[in-house]
């Protein structure tokens, strides 16, 4: 069960009632982080209810009291303006929304998920998009043109206007009127508010202007127009900047929010879909895996993945179980182990009774455990939005003072129009709107060319604080392949013999370890035969083993020979007939059960290997043991480099793995990383990310694998290598395109300077906003005038913006991902 992500904070303590239950809400008609804020209020003033609502997925985690209907729960989130239903249920809308519909009406009920919502979502706004791009250029060119030089108007030239400008203003821009109309029924106001009013206002007072204002003569002077405001106060270029380049900011913004709720549907198509139940008369029938039942028994083959929970009852099979534990090895299962859900049978048949299925499952609480993390972030909203709570009221009550204080003080009705038009204008947000989204675009593009992608405004935000960088080991730090470490060989043997052996009868096998054996073994043989070594007949009689057709195994020479009567022995290891000799390869047990027992001379070659967290195989045959052989996942050429970066960068790695404590040393020492957390679950990740972050620590994440995902997305900065799972991909903030972990180091730089530049781009709207006020209050910035500053302040944003292009990575790094051209240094 989940712990409440919100506790009341108003009213005296209330005894909480003795049981709980969590239910999930999806939500439609968020068009800001504050939207958020206000419906987790609104469920939060209810009796021992605990709210967290995500802006991200549009999904409300809810803790109730379960009599408490969630019919109130729904009342309660349509009271505050927004329509919500359970998830997986089915939504029925009346009328146009904002995630889709183009014309009022009734509409028929549907059931969506997340991902086909977020998807019209986008079109609706691409939509809308792509009009207000066709009329903005020539509706601007013409406005201002006409607006300045009255001398080029020609007859019905305001009609023009108009016919340009009604596209943007009213259809395209009805996104923002919506939710303007939306907050005015419930008393409230948000950063839409004020750009719906800036798009009437001067479109409004345009239309005045061009059919009851233009009174001046046709040669009257620019200078005369801004001194008078007289017969030219034309801003509709205004309204169609305004809404063009929010409508850009919100479109990148609905794609990044696409990518958010992605986690959990991978992490639930990880799952069977079917499954093969085994009847008690012994009968086979497939079932879709949602029928399946605890104590059923069902049935897993070779390369099928386990559908529930259970324990093995009969069988024996190599389980992969890298999605769950992150161990590159896949595990031995037989009969009375257990087995989770999601992990995959590599090798034989097995028949498991089923314990926990469904919602029970191990995957299905890692599934929650992403989706209460990702909800757990939500608490950390845009700037922009957290200050337009007071900047809105603020603008609209001034503009409304100057309106009527210009009127009492004996003005004339143009004048104080203009004068409370001009506070609109100059407050208007474009800056506001473009200084989010033209810093990530100007990030993205610089972040593409060094294998960086970033997925939203969330990981700048986090980037700041970082102080400490968890590393996943397997497929992060290292490589997540198993390669040969090491070869001990006894008295008489040679190097190429033994693989030779062992690379014949593991060829066969599917397991990580053969594999490792076999590569190693025809690359060594391969090399050892283009050097022109050469195999005789009866050149084992000089080893001892006999004058045998094919004695290239004894010389190493030549291609690997087939085994016969392979067998593989889970758990233990695989015989087969190589060359006419019984050769046994696996653990030291198998082999002394063979009646082959270790020597002396390899325990302590053997020990040294299982120390630094190797998995140690013997080779034998001929009744004697000749040799022992060590594999491992080997560490990345860069992850030394990478982690002395980090601590350049005042961070603190730390290394987190599901394997051994053995092998996590060994890497840690290999890396030069001090702190080290071995044996960890995937829930253990993410619980590890939150002792973290209890203890003081800003965590960021760097993983690859499903098992991380609950970690990435309960890190303040999670970072995925795009070699990595789709699950893991979705959950970060940050995906690493390049297989080289020295980009950490340059996504953490990069994050940080592109919220730098956030910073300093919100600093300057709201400093040019605080300036101009009073002047255009006072009457000393004619509309035109304010629309010009507004103008130019868009154009600073977008240029500091565009500066992250020139960003450098402090070493020779590549600049693309497969490109030749080396980066130069900063």
């Amino acid at each position: 069960m989940l712990s409440p992500l919100r506790t009341r904070s108003a009213g005296p303590p209330v005894a909480a009632p003795p049981a709980t239950r969590e239910v999930e809400l999806a939500i439609e008609g968020m068009s800001c982080a504050a939207c958020a804020v206000r419906i987790e209020k609104k469920l939060n003033k209810l009796d021992h209810v605990a709210a967290a609502v995500n802006y991200a997925t549009a999904t409300a985690w809810v803790t109730a009291p379960p009599a408490l209907p969630v019919e109130a729960l729904t009342t309660a989130i349509g009271n505050a303006g927004y329509t919500a239903w359970p998830t997986g249920s089915t939504a029925a809308t009346a009328g146009a929304d904002a995630a889709g519909a183009d014309a009022a009406g009734a509409e028929t009920a549907e059931t969506e998920d997340g991902a086909t919502a977020a998807a019209r979502h986008a079109a609706y706004l691409r939509r809308r998009l792509i009009v207000a791009l066709i009329f903005f250029v020539p509706l601007t060119d013409l406005s201002l043109t006409l607006s300045l030089v009255p001398s080029v108007r020609f007859p019905g030239w305001q009609w023009t206007l108009v016919a340009c400008a009604a596209p943007v203003a009213l259809w395209a821009a009805w996104p923002f009127h919506r939710a303007a109309l939306k907050n005015a029924r419930h008393g409230t106001s948000s950063m839409d508010t004020l750009v719906s009013l800036g798009i009437i206002a001067a479109c409004g007072w345009s239309v005045y202007a061009m059919f009851f204002l233009d009174r001046g003569p046709a040669g009257e002077s620019v200078l005369h127009q801004l001194s008078h405001g007289s017969g030219g106060g034309i801003y509709l270029e205004v309204a169609a900047s305004v809404t063009t380049f929010l409508l850009a900011g919100r479109l990148y913004e609905a794609r990044a929010r696409r990518t958010a709720g992605a986690a959990m549907r991978e992490l639930a198509a990880a799952g069977a879909k079917d499954v093969c139940v085994l009847t008690p008369d012994g009968t086979e029938h497939q079932i879709p895996a949602g029928r399946l039942r605890p104590g059923d028994m069902f049935v897993v083959r070779p390369g099928e993945t386990i559908a529930a929970d259970g324990e093995v009852l009969f069988g024996q099979s190599a389980v992969d179980r890298s999605m769950m534990t992150g161990e590159s090895v896949p595990g031995e299962a037989a009969e009375g182990d257990s087995v989770v859900g999601g992990t995959i049978a590599l090798t034989g048949r097995l028949v498991v009774r089923a314990v926990k299925v469904g919602p029970d499952t191990q995957l299905a609480h890692l599934i929650r455990l992403v989706e209460q993390a990702q909800a757990d972030k939500a608490s950390i909203q845009r700037l922009a939005d957290r200050i337009s709570g007071v900047f809105v009221p603020a603008v609209l009550i001034s503009a409304a003072l100057t309106l009527a204080g210009w009127l009492l003080a004996g003005g004339t009705a143009e004048h104080a129009f203009a004068a409370g038009l001009a506070v609109l204008i100059i407050a208007c947000p474009c800056a506001l709107g473009l200084a989010t989204p033209a810093a990530l675009v100007a990030a993205c593009g610089r972040g593409a060319q060094l294998g960086i992608f970033i997925k939203g405004y969330q990981a700048l935000e986090s980037s700041r604080a970082v102080d400490t960088v968890v590393l996943d080991k397997t497929g992060t730090v290292t490589t997540g392949r198993m390669s040969l470490a090491g070869v001990q060989t006894v008295a008489g043997t040679s190097r190429a013999e033994l693989l030779r052996y062992a690379g014949a009868v593991e060829q066969a096998s599917e397991h990580a370890v053969a594999a490792a054996i076999t590569a190693a073994a025809e690359a060594e043989t391969g090399a050892e035969a283009e050097t022109g070594a050469e195999a005789e007949t009866g050149a084992g009689a000089e080893t001892g083993a006999g004058a045998e057709t094919g004695a290239g195994a004894e010389t190493g020479a030549g291609p690997l020979p087939a085994a016969l009567s392979f067998r593989a022995l889970p758990g233990l290891g695989a015989r087969g007939t190589v060359g006419g000799r019984e050769v046994v390869v696996g653990r030291a047990a198998l082999l002394a059960e063979s009646g082959m027992p270790a020597p002396a001379e390899l325990a302590g070659p053997c020990r040294a290997w299982e120390e630094s967290g190797c998995t140690t195989v013997l080779v034998g045959w001929d009744g004697a043991v000749r040799g022992a052989l060590a594999v491992s996942d080997t560490v990345k050429p860069s992850a030394a480099a990478a982690v002395a970066e980090l601590r350049a960068l005042g961070l603190h790695p730390v290394l987190l793995t599901g394997d051994n404590e053995a092998t996590a040393r060994a890497v840690a020492a290999a890396t030069g990383i001090d702190e080290v957390i071995a044996g960890t679950l995937p829930a253990g990740k993410a619980a590890v990310v939150r002792d973290l972050q209890a203890r003081g620590r800003s965590v960021a994440m760097v993983g690859d694998g499903v098992n991380d995902a609950p970690a990435l997305a309960a890190a303040g900065l999670g970072l995925a290598l795009g070699s990595g799972t789709d699950v893991a991909i979705c959950a970060a903030d940050l995906i690493l395109l390049r297989d080289d972990l020295q980009v950490v180091a340059d996504a953490i730089k990069l994050a940080r300077g592109t919220f730098r530049t956030i910073r300093r781009n919100l600093a300057w709207a709201f400093s040019y906003n605080l300036a101009a006020l009073p002047l255009a209050a006072l009457g000393f910035l004619n509309p035109i005038v304010a629309s010009a500053a507004m103008t130019l302040s868009s154009v600073f944003v977008v240029w500091n913006s565009l500066r992250l292009g020139r960003f450098r990575v402090a070493g020779p790094r590549r600049d693309q991902a497969a490109g030749p051209r080396r980066d130069q240094t900063a």
